[in-house]
């Protein structure tokens, strides 16, 4: 009996698990771009174009290998405008009583399919590391599930720069020898890619479809098909990881990618495989190519933190995007859409979100991140963006960066304490300060730095959370040594700049 092989927009691989399970004489594979999936939120419009181009190569690629592919595209008369909807339509053409699928990434769809009027046999996803089994094994009886251990795992697992002895160069974490501030010019550039004729096409559509989506679509440059991706990963090994350990903290205000490898999107939607990536990257350090600082640091970024931050998601069940352990509840600004703030951190930041769909992991943790939760911005406003923004956003690694890591909302299950900080972290890694309109160098008065003003209210309205905090009680011991008259100016002033801030003026 004919069953339907449901493969999903970031399931573009031929080992995903429902196309292991599938018959090529017997079933049918569906894949479908539809209205449920293109506006749950307003996705950046590279990101909608990135998935809509690799999709439909895919689904070419299917058909030349023999399967029977029905595809709809967003604009084809009937269509019914969600998975399930085309499930359905498809069923009723081919009389199949039974869908395949691959645990979509997000509780939204998995919720969906589950009520959906089909049987639908969900596969666990197993192009991870870790199945939910493994996490949920490792996370049974812990105190606290941090990163770190979960991460030695998973290269025991693997056996990525692992000795006989236990890992390579003595020590599990470089992560010491990579904060370095960028100094002078940095000369690489990711691989882009002229759109051929399936790209120019979704972009038209796209163009057309979106035309109010927050992010500028052209130019577009990623790779749409797994050719070019594996182009870009020689490329980064070859040209930017060699550097990327040491710099993969810095922020330059006219370099918008330094040393990263842009790789995650292509991760994320299956044309890439994140073993591949780490054995290529640990073959490089193997053959002398780059340090071992570069390729821990970004090994752990995939094998570690990608598969710990996926079985947090899961683990912790649907109603983990809407934790707010916190209480903040201000509305998110307006300049996280427009760029309008005078803080140069933040408005280059959104701007180059705005252009690129991308900003690296400091960006958003320490810049736009840590000033929502300086500022007290509701952590599922700040979830929505992100999931909205980057070209790399799907729900089971952006919730868990930003209701954990970034805005500690899920009350300290990912982070054990905040990351909040001054103005002083970002001039350190930066050079955004040095033009600001802000200084960084002044904690009140006409000019001070908000980043300065809101790290103390953030401090004083918590106390009674983070105070006994052993990694945050020498800042509140900071804080009580100040002035009495000094504490009242600063949080005075901090409440002033949130007054402005919520009434609109520009700040």
């Amino acid at each position: 009996m004919t069953r339907l092989i449901l493969v999903l927009g970031d399931q573009l691989t031929e080992s995903v698990a429902a196309l292991k399970a599938a018959d090529k004489d017997r079933d049918v594979i569906v894949m479908a771009e539809v209205a449920d999936e293109t506006r749950y939120v307003p996705h950046h419009p590279k990101k909608i174009a990135l998935v809509l181009a690799a999709m439909r190569k895919f689904a070419v690629a299917l058909r030349e290998d023999g399967w029977d592919v029905r595809y709809t595209e967003l604009d084809d008369t009937g269509n019914a405008g969600s998975i399930c909807g085309e499930l359905l339509r498809r069923a009723e053409e081919t009389g199949a009583q039974e869908v395949i699928a691959t645990e979509p990434g997000e509780w939204r769809l998995i919720n969906a399919l589950r009520h959906c009027p089909l049987k639908v046999r969900f596969l666990e996803d197993d192009r991870f590391i870790a199945s939910h089994a493994d996490f949920d094994g490792w996370a049974e009886g812990r105190k606290a599930l941090r990163m770190e251990y979960f991460y030695r795992e998973m290269r025991r697992k693997t056996g990525l720069l692992m000795t006989d002895d236990g890992p390579e160069g003595g020590q599990w974490n470089y992560d010491a020898d990579n904060r370095k501030p960028a100094q002078g010019e940095v000369t690489h550039e990711p691989l882009w890619f002229e759109p051929d004729r399936t790209t120019a096409e979704v972009l038209d559509l796209v163009e057309a479809a979106f035309p109010d989506n927050f992010g500028r679509l052209r130019p577009f440059g990623f790779a749409t098909d797994r050719a070019q991706a594996l182009k870009a990963l020689s490329h980064f090994v070859d040209k930017a990881l060699p550097r990327f350990g040491d710099y993969q903290d810095a922020m330059l205000d006219q370099d918008r990618f330094l040393y990263h490898s842009l790789l995650s999107a292509y991760i994320n939607i299956g044309l890439l495989d994140p073993l591949e990536v780490c054995t290529s990257v640990a073959m490089a350090y193997a053959d002398g190519s780059v340090p071992i600082n570069a390729a821990e640091g970004f090994i752990r970024q995939i094998i570690g933190w990608r598969e710990y931050v996926r079985g947090i998601y899961f683990r912790e069940g649907p109603d983990y995007p809407d934790r707010n352990a916190l209480g903040h509840d201000r509305a998110l600004p307006w300049f996280y859409w427009d760029a309008g703030t005078e803080m140069r951190c933040v408005a280059k930041s959104v701007e180059q979100t705005r252009d690129e769909a991308y900003a690296h992991h400091i960006q958003r943790l320490m810049v736009t991140g840590n000033f929502g939760l300086l500022a007290g911005i509701n952590p599922a406003a700040l979830h929505e963006w992100y999931l909205s923004v980057y070209i790399d956003a799907f729900e089971w690694v952006e919730a868990p960066n930003t209701v954990g890591m970034s805005q500690f909302a899920d009350g300290g299950i990912i982070a054990s304490k905040p990351y909040v900080s001054s103005g002083n972290y970002i001039n350190k890694m930066s050079d955004y300060c040095k033009s600001c309109s802000y200084s960084v160098t002044k904690k009140t008065g006409e000019g001070a730095c908000p980043f300065n003003l809101l790290y103390w209210h953030f401090m004083d309205r918590h106390r009674d959370r983070f105070e006994g905090n052993p990694r945050m009680a020498n800042m509140y011991r900071t804080f009580d040594r100040m002035d009495a008259d000094r504490r009242e100016t600063v949080l005075k002033e901090a409440q002033r700049f949130l007054d402005r801030m919520e009434a609109g003026e520009r700040v």
